[in-house]
């Protein structure tokens, strides 16, 4: 059936028939999408005929088919035939117009591009049937704006835009404007068709250099001046504003070999900021000629030189002269006095000059620092006088070089700082000496010690150096010997073998223009291997009668007095466990035993009880001592039954007072519980527990 029928309606479609007809009578139904579902009542059959109708127009951009299924009956419901798949296929109408997919397409392409670059791509759809004259797509431009000249071109099937011509130029127009067109039916007139709007906006490239709106420039600075701005520059450029194509970057060419200046770009306005960053001295240069070229920061898109790529101009600085007071060239002066020189010796001193005269009248001079005191300065002519003695030797003279600081001023107040540097040439007045004046020999391994000096004056009045004993102390000389290792060493050594101790060497030490000193060392001769060793050892080798402990000594004691603190405490707690025990054992009668523990030979008075356990007669009421013992004894043909908590036993008693206990007999001591009872009181306590089935087990045992 036709999509968008306009009927009459119902419209007749078909008419479904079955063979059984001809011989039954047949009902004909059906049943799916369109009938008895969405969308309901649209189609219905005659149940006589089966005559196919629809109700009303169908579109097929909703519904593209309809699955139905027929089916044949007989009255009483038999059905003679398979249901029958029906299927209505809608007509595709072109009633439809291709649809843009944006009504307003943006795109961008660079200025200068080549030709046939692609600027963008528009695409439209189509409701109706695909694979169809009604859904094949053409485009085209209608119009451009501005209209000539004609840039783009557009692909009838694709929709590509691209460019016809290299010329575009976003300095003269950044902006083109298309009316697009989209029509069905491959483009025939009778198609349906749509418009939309196109804008190409034009990028800017670096096609355009930047140049100075002047060719020359002039400038002026006072001299002595820094980080100052002396000039300001402009650039004209037509390419997009505040982008790398149009922000300028400025460097001096020429003229600043010195590195008296330096050229930036102020970021807000885009110019160029002279300034100077090293001092200029008028005295020196009057005048600075400099020539400065300005870039962009993108490079340049044309093919060129690097030199005509670059816009320039010329830059004339005039220095002012300044009136800069006086002048410590060169800040660092020196001159020469002997040490030791009498107070009252001058010299020349610090001098400073007018940077303009080049004289040095009218400057006055002072002392800013002079660490010892040791001179004084003129101050109208800057000659200084010795004021206290000189010493080369001294600590704060490092080099032999002392330093004066001098401030140097003119009649404006105007200052400058200089330093003078008194070199001190020296004068042979210290003596050679031992520095090291303990001497350490150890008598086993070696039979002498090196031995070095020193000169604190300069080596022409130091080494080489003579040994010898100062001492006229013929014992000295018996018991010592020097001999020379080389200018600054020698080697002393004991004869005659000498006892361990210490000895006081008195040692003269002379220079080469013979200036000399006495050095008093102490010489120990020590039984040792190093000699360190004879450092910590006890002085009894040494013999001076003090006793001196090695760290292995001290820990050895150590460990003896723990060692005895372990022993002692171990005896003591040892003690008190033995004084600990308990003296009673728990009463626990189900673990009593009963034990006879005199050693005699058996009787003929045992008498043996109803219940099995052995009893001891006796021939009198004897007494015995009830506590915790380890044997009995006969005492006077009697017996004594002892009982004990925890374990029972007998014991005999020999005499009162006395006591026998198995934990004595093995080396523990129980106190005895001073209580005693007769046989009888024995018998009657136990007779009535002898039954008992909780002390089943127990032994009476007679020895």
């Amino acid at each position: 059936m036709m999509e968008n029928s306009l009927g009459p309606f119902p419209l007749f479609l078909q008419q479904v028939q079955s063979d059984v007809a001809q011989n039954y009578t047949i009902y004909y139904s059906i049943k799916g999408p369109g009938v008895d579902q969405e969308p309901l009542n649209l189609f219905y059959v005659e149940r006589d005929t089966g005559n196919l109708y629809c109700t009303q127009r169908v579109d097929r951009e909703q519904y593209e088919s309809f699955e139905l299924t027929a089916f044949a009956t007989t009255p009483d419901g038999y059905t003679p035939e398979y249901p029958l798949p029906l299927i209505i296929k809608v007509e595709d109408e072109n009633d439809n117009a291709p649809i843009f997919t944006e009504t307003t397409y943006t795109f961008m392409i660079l200025e200068s591009c080549k030709v046939g670059s692609i600027v963008g791509q528009v695409s439209a759809t189509d409701k109706d049937e695909p694979d169809t004259m009604h859904t094949r797509l053409r485009y085209s431009i209608l119009e451009q704006l501005p209209s000539s000249p004609t840039l783009f071109s557009m692909h009838p099937t694709t929709g590509v835009i691209t460019t016809l011509s290299s010329q575009l130029d976003r300095e003269l127009i950044d902006k083109y404007q298309l009316k697009i067109k989209v029509q069905d039916m491959d483009g025939q007139y009778f198609g349906l068709h749509t418009t939309a709007t196109c804008i190409i906006n034009i990028g800017d490239v670096n096609d355009n250099l930047p140049t100075f709106t002047r060719t020359s420039y002039e400038a002026s600075v006072e001299e002595n001046t820094i980080d100052v701005e002396i000039l300001r520059v402009t650039v004209e450029d037509k390419d997009l504003i505040n982008t790398p194509n149009w922000r300028a970057n400025y460097t001096i060419l020429k003229g600043n070999e010195n590195g008296n200046f330096k050229i930036a770009t102020d970021p807000r306005t885009n110019e160029g900021v002279l300034c100077v960053v090293k001092p200029l001295n008028y005295e020196e240069t009057q005048k600075v000629t400099l020539q400065i070229g300005v870039v962009n920061e993108a490079p340049y898109s044309r093919e060129t030189s690097s030199r005509s790529a670059m816009s320039t101009a010329t830059v004339t600085v005039n220095v002012k002269n300044q009136d800069e007071g006086p002048e410590c060239n060169p800040p660092v002066q020196t001159v020469r006095i002997k040490e030791n020189a009498p107070a009252g010796t001058r010299s020349s001193g610090y001098k400073a000059y007018d940077s303009d005269t080049k004289s040095s009248t009218g400057i006055r001079y002072r002392k800013i620092s002079d660490p010892k005191g040791w001179v004084t300065i003129n101050e109208d002519s800057g000659i200084i006088t010795v004021f206290r003695s000189l010493d080369r030797e001294a600590e704060a003279i490092p080099s032999g070089v002392y330093n004066v600081t001098v401030l140097a001023s003119d009649q404006n107040g105007r200052t400058c700082t200089g330093t003078l540097g008194i070199i001190l040439e020296d004068v042979n007045d210290n003596g050679p000496y031992i520095p090291k004046q303990t001497v350490v020999i150890c008598k086993p391994t070696m039979s002498s010690a090196e031995i070095v000096a020193v000169d604190p004056d300069e080596p022409i009045n130091g080494p080489p150096f003579d040994f010898s004993f100062r001492s006229s102390d013929s014992e000295v000389r018996k018991m010592w010997r020097l001999m020379k290792i080389n200018d600054t060493a020698a080697s002393l050594s004991y004869q005659n073998d000498p006892p361990f101790g210490s000895y006081v060497v008195p040692i003269q030490v002379t220079d080469r223009l013979g200036f000399s000193a006495v050095t008093s060392l102490n010489v120990v001769i020590c039984n040792c291997i190093t000699e360190n060793d004879c450092t910590f050892r006890t002085s009894g080798r040494t013999g001076n009668g003090e006793v001196k402990l090695g760290t292995w000594a001290i820990l050895a004691i150590l460990l003896g007095i723990a060692l005895l603190f372990c022993i002692l405490f171990t005896l003591v707690c040892g003690t008190s466990v033995i004084n600990k025990q308990p003296k009673e054992l728990p009463d626990d009668l189900a673990q009593q035993n009963l034990i006879v523990s005199n050693t005699e030979a058996p009787g003929d008075d045992k008498v043996y009880s109803t219940n099995g356990f052995t009893t001891q007669a006796v021939g009198a009421s004897g007494q015995g001592i009830c506590g915790t013992v380890g044997s009995g004894v006969k005492n006077g043909g009697q017996e004594t039954i002892e009982m004990v908590k925890g374990h029972q036993t007998l014991d005999s008693c020999r005499g009162v007072g006395h006591h026998h206990t198995l934990d004595s007999c093995r080396g523990g001591h129980v106190e005895v519980d001073n209580c005693r009872y007769t046989y009888s009181e024995w018998h009657s306590f136990t007779q009535p527990r002898l039954g008992d089935e909780s002390i089943r087990g127990h032994t009476l045992i007679k020895n």
